[in-house]
């Protein structure tokens, strides 16, 4: 039996653009639904449960930025990668789209054939096992259930986006190991091409939030990337970064 297509919802006040977007999904065998007016996307989200948000940010009443917020809000969406569209090319706007939760961004004008690509790494992604990847995984009092897709800090669970639970998810697999900011962007997102290595950074400060007192157990190597610490920075004298 076929495997069910993939349900993306996208969501732009601009009527020309949904239209093109879903045009080059629907051909690609992806479900698409469309939502011109932002104040009807969440309920849409609700009912639509789609794998993945295509999100414009400058909307009228209701941002992007809002509606992201809105998706991380949910315990039935907090997962779902969001992809934002944005015609503020400023990289303070797409730090700021990523900080809250975003798993990519494209700016307008864009191409519909890199949109659609990126749509397809990042569900590709989230479908990918880790080869030989333990059930259990744990660093300090963080622990992760890879099965589960569960991270608990002091046996309380913790919300992670899809994208914050595969970073940590390899840089524990890799603990000891420096993980250069490229090679992050290729095993994290899939990303071959040349892209802002502060997509890194930012995830890596947002994850870090999350974790909260664990959080010094990921260190960051200036002017090469991150690492799994194999003790804490206390114990060390040392500083996360």
């Amino acid at each position: 039996m076929a495997d069910k297509p993939k349900k993306i919802l996208v969501v732009d006040d601009e009527p020309d653009v949904t239209d093109l977007v879903a045009y080059h999904l629907r051909a690609k065998g992806f479900q698409v639904e469309i939502i011109n007016d932002p104040n009807r996307s969440i309920g849409a989200a609700r009912s639509f449960l789609p794998d993945l948000v295509i999100l414009d940010v400058m909307m009228p009443d209701l941002s992007g930025i809002q509606i992201c917020r809105m998706l991380r809000a949910d315990p039935a969406l907090k997962t779902v990668p969001v992809i934002f569209l944005t015609a503020k090319a400023e990289e303070n706007d797409r730090v700021q789209g990523l900080e809250i939760g975003a798993d990519d961004y494209i700016c307008k004008p864009f191409s519909t054939k890199e949109l659609v690509l990126r749509v397809q790494t990042i569900l590709r992604r989230l479908m990918e096992v880790v080869p030989e990847a333990p059930k259990r995984l744990q660093v300090g009092e963080i622990v992760v259930d890879t099965e589960r897709h569960e991270v608990e800090i002091h046996g309380k669970p913790v919300d992670l986006t899809a994208t914050e639970f595969n970073l940590l998810q390899l840089l524990m697999t890799r603990r000891g190991r420096v993980q250069p900011r490229e090679h992050l962007l290729l095993n994290v997102w899939n990303y071959e091409t040349e892209i802002e290595t502060r997509t890194v950074d930012t995830h890596v400060r947002r994850l870090r939030e999350k974790l909260g007192t664990e959080a010094d157990w990921i260190e960051t190597i200036r002017g090469v990337g991150y690492r799994m610490a194999e003790r804490r920075a206390q114990e060390t004298g040392g500083s996360r970064g």
